[in-house]
This record gives structure tokens, sequence and C-alpha cells, in this order.
């Protein structure tokens, strides 16, 4: 199996200004991701997404680091880098989110690279890639559903 990168293509019923903005900022984030996000969705900026109660000590905070924010086009960011380090190719992964118009809706071209680049050893490599291939199939679902709740409320 390669383990370099996980792709995804999602159709989803809402205008690409809309979905920008779901995958682009903390109080829409939280919604569907993170259980908390505080960043700001220009790049170069960095923040933080928690998984689990931020004031529990099993909460896992990672840090992220914008790297590009082209409204409505994409929204990329580089995560799973050691503490102290600047995000960069071969220290972290590269999550983009590509959105491209499609009839009434939005084409969401999902990327997240940068495994091999780590230099983990084999074993960890698959591990880390089997678990966030897991957690994709999770939380993309979890997007589509909120971004149909929010373009179908009144």
């Amino acid at each position: 199996m390669e383990y370099g990168s996980i792709e995804r293509e999602i159709h989803i019923e809402a205008a690409p200004e809309i979905v920008y903005e779901v995958v682009s900022t903390p109080e829409h984030l939280r919604e569907w991701w993170p259980d908390d996000a505080e960043l700001a969705p220009m790049p170069g900026a960095t923040g933080t997404i928690t998984f689990g109660d931020p004031a529990k000590p099993d909460a896992t905070v990672q840090a992220l680091t914008v790297v590009e924010a082209d409204p409505p086009r994409r929204f990329a960011f580089r995560w799973i880098y050691d503490d102290g380090d600047a995000a960069a190719p071969g220290n972290s992964l590269l999550v983009t989110f590509d959105l491209v118009p499609s009839g009434a809706g939005t084409l969401l071209r999902f990327t997240e690279s940068g495994y091999r680049e780590r230099g983990w050893e084999a074993a960890v490599l698959e591990e880390m890639y089997r678990d966030h291939v897991t957690g994709w199939d999770y939380f993309l679902p979890r997007l589509v559903g909120y971004l149909d709740r929010l373009v179908s409320a009144p």
C-alpha cells in the first residue's frame, strides 16, 4: 500500500464561498472537525485545534500553520509537526481543500499529503496514515452534514 497521500472528492450542495468559510474559520471548524479551534485564515498564521475537552489533560492539542488562503478556491494548512518547529515540507502534513464550482454546488477536492516526507519508520508511517484515513473518513461526512444543515436553515 502507498502511504503518500489521502485524497477525497465530495460534491456539496453549497456555494464555494460558503464551503470556504466552513473549512477555514474556527466557528465553523468546531461544528464538524475539532472540539476547539483557534486560527486566523490567512497565510502564515498559526493556531491550534483541540480534540477532546480542552480543560482535561487527555485533550490532544495540535498546532497548525495556514499556508494558503485563496477564497473561495483554496484553503491549505500544515499540521502534525513537533512543538517548537516551524511547519515546513518534510516535518509536517499538508491539508488542502480545493473548491471548484459545480452546478449550484461545489466539488471539494481534499488532500492530505507529506506522510513519506516526514521520515517516519515504516510502522509509524503506516499507523499514522491508517489513523488519518479513519479520521478523515469520519470527519469529511460530518463536514457535508454540517453544510447541508447550514444551507437549509431558515
